[in-house]
């Protein structure tokens, strides 16, 4: 955010672009479609670009910022059985939470945690299967549709005095800038943990608090078995993908409120 306003970005494009580094397709098209409706091609296509291309993106940074001994440390899992009540009031509670402390996230999180309540609730199975299948693929579909409609050649491509639409390629250099310190800031902060705790907690995780899951999750996951083919961390990396979900959200939520209420 900081880095495109001083290229010259106005606050609200800037917000947009820097909203990308969560790697959450969906925050980035709900942000960009209230601040800079105008750049949702190239930034919608940055997002969802970055988060396939994470298998090629994070391992070096991965392998860069961390030892092999810090690869192979080893987290203990003690699986716990989760009670019918708690599966059913998580939805309800986050959503509740996070609309409180970001209300405009408040759409966001609701349709997240709406299929998780279907899921969770089993007593509509019918409601919760048509949401998996037909009602997600139906609207991945008009979603790329109505987003590639407004990727005109003029507005993405081809600019008629310069013949290069150098906006888009900036967004995507600042996109894929912003993906990379977020991944290294996630992580610093792991390695942080791994020094608070003794040497407990496998730096590997910070790389996974993005909102692109599984693949995060799995990729950590593999750095760590690539070190030792007996440290599995899936679990606890499957829970900070699910937790950089969440953050997304709510980071998107708050950045929509702060540059909202600036202009």
């Amino acid at each position: 955010l900081l880095l495109a306003a001083a290229l010259g970005f106005p606050l609200n494009e800037a917000a947009s672009i820097g909203v990308i580094g969560a790697i959450d397709g969906p925050t980035a098209i709900f942000v960009t479609t209230k601040l800079a409706p105008h750049m949702l091609g190239p930034i919608a296509v940055a997002a969802y670009s970055y988060m396939s291309l994470i298998p090629i993106i994070q391992p070096p940074i991965m392998r860069l910022m961390t030892t092999r001994k810090e690869r192979m440390i080893r987290m203990a899992y003690a699986p716990r059985p989760v009670s019918r009540v708690t599966a059913v009031a998580f939805p309800i509670v986050v959503t509740v939470a996070i609309s409180l402390i970001a209300p405009s996230a408040a759409p966001l999180i609701a349709a997240l945690m709406l299929g998780n309540l279907l899921r969770e609730a089993g007593v509509v199975d019918r409601l919760s299967k048509a949401a998996q299948n037909e009602i997600i693929n139906i609207a991945t579909l008009f979603l790329g549709l109505a987003i590639g409609a407004t990727m005109t050649a003029e507005k993405f491509l081809f600019d008629p005095a310069t013949g290069i639409q150098w906006q888009t390629l900036m967004i995507l250099g600042l996109g894929l800038l912003a993906f990379v310190v977020d991944t290294i800031a996630g992580l610093l902060f792991g390695k942080l943990m791994c020094f608070v705790t003794g040497g407990k907690v496998n730096p590997l995780i910070g790389a996974c608090g993005i909102s692109a899951f599984p693949m995060a999750g799995r990729l950590s996951a593999k750095m760590a078995l690539e070190a030792d083919p007996d440290n599995y961390i899936l679990m606890h990396a499957m829970g900070a993908n699910t937790a950089g979900q969440l953050g997304s959200v709510i980071a998107g939520g708050v950045l929509l409120a702060v540059v909202a209420g600036m202009m």
